[in-house]
């Protein structure tokens, strides 16, 4: 179990906690979205059920294969965000099913870069166009 928050949600929490928090005070962050493993997969796989037909199977959950937990596995990652909510006022602005199509949406529709992370071609982009 795992809370989810949306990346442009948590950058403005930082944000939040750096121009309204108290010094030396810590304040979680969550997203009030706690989701298993298994759900976030299922979501993904019915999302693009939704935009995409598989191609080999009748649905993409047919596809999930469970492994054996790590060792130590924790079960569970608890968030208690009430102190952010009360004293800065932190709210997401998204919902996780929010959040979640945008993301998706976007690896969607850059398809070239997850691919080029993928089969390590980024790294040629990355040698001749970055340099310190």
């Amino acid at each position: 179990m795992r809370d989810w928050l949306f990346v442009e949600d948590h950058a403005a929490a930082l944000i939040t906690i750096l121009t309204r928090g108290r010094v030396g005070e810590s304040y979680n962050v969550g997203g009030e979205a706690e989701r298993t493993n298994v759900q976030v997969v299922e979501q993904i796989c019915d999302i693009l059920d939704a935009r995409t037909a598989p191609r080999t199977v009748a649905r993409r959950r047919d596809l999930i294969r469970f492994v054996a937990d790590r060792p130590g596995h924790d079960r569970r990652y608890a968030i208690d965000e009430t102190k952010a909510r009360a004293e800065l006022g932190y709210a997401p602005a998204r919902t996780f099913d929010q959040g979640f199509a945008e993301t998706l949406g976007w690896y969607l529709a850059n398809e070239g870069w997850w691919r080029a992370v993928i089969d390590g071609s980024y790294r040629d982009w990355v040698a001749t166009n970055y340099t310190r």
